[in-house]
């Protein structure tokens, strides 16, 4: 696995496919992989980038916390460090939250902005959420055992889990096969998460952008759709009927569907 240095940090990543560069910034507590499904669809048109942030995967884990902003000019850097002048930037939950910022204060580094289960700004239900899941991670032996018992259910339709128990324990053994993350780790993701707030600059994104969201998202619903929509001109949105916070895992045909759709049409 290549990486690189950025601002005294080593960052690790994954470059498969060819084409136009594709950034695909992860969700809380995941490496690069959790693209696992869509890079079957997307290296058939673009250079797909997979970074794992300061804090997961192999790269390096400094003191937290950490922030969203940080975590774009850090992203900022590291393109500017593997030599890619300009990418289009994709991101689900945190990913998108950095992938905001990034388009917000970098917009010469941004081709199109593809933002998945995203929000403007941490409220109080979202606040109440990651809050269990900090207390719950940290009763259980590993951040992965926090993962599975404690945030997937949130991030999964209720009909996944039962009427698709191999594929749930195809998820779990997946996260249970990633570099393990450090518990003080996760917590400072978290703070970014609990901290995130671009919703004054929202205004300021140039880049083509589409925002998709499940239906069935408790986490990140529907409810910030006119924010971020109202605010990020030109905008896209798309619903999926019948997925809830982790589309791109739970019927990736769906989202690989519309997601490539989009980011085929602003092709350089």
């Amino acid at each position: 696995m290549p990486r690189v240095d950025v601002d005294g940090l080593t960052i690790n990543y994954d470059v498969q496919g060819e084409g136009e560069p594709l950034l695909l910034i992860p969700y809380l507590g995941a490496d690069h992989a959790c693209y696992a499904f869509q890079l079957p669809a997307y290296t058939e048109h673009f250079s797909c980038i997979g970074v794992d942030l300061p804090g997961s995967g192999e790269s390096d884990k400094p003191r937290g916390p950490y922030s969203t902003e940080t975590y774009a000019d850090q992203m900022a850097g590291f393109l500017s460090a593997i030599g890619v002048e300009r990418a289009h930037v994709a991101g689900v939950s945190l990913g998108a939250a950095v992938g905001m910022h990034l388009a917000a204060r970098h917009p010469e580094r941004v081709r199109t902005l593809s933002l998945h289960s995203a929000w403007d700004r941490t409220d109080a239900y979202l606040r109440a959420v990651v809050t269990l899941w900090r207390a719950l991670s940290g009763s259980l032996p590993t951040v992965a055992d926090g993962v599975i018992d404690g945030i997937f259910p949130f991030c999964f339709t209720p009909e996944m889990y039962v009427e698709r128990p191999d594929f749930v324990q195809s998820l779990d053994e997946f996260v249970r096969g990633r570099p393990e993350q450090p518990w003080a780790a996760f917590l400072a993701q978290t703070e970014a998460v609990l901290n995130h707030d671009a919703s004054s600059v929202l205004g300021e994104i140039q880049a083509p952008t589409q925002v998709t969201f499940g239906a069935h998202d408790v986490v990140t619903s529907t409810r910030f759709a006119a924010q971020l929509t109202g605010a990020i001109a030109g905008s896209e949105l798309v619903v999926f009927d019948h997925l809830s916070h982790a589309g791109l895992h739970e019927d990736p045909e769906a989202f690989n569907g519309a997601t490539l759709e989009f980011l085929l049409r602003h092709r350089g």
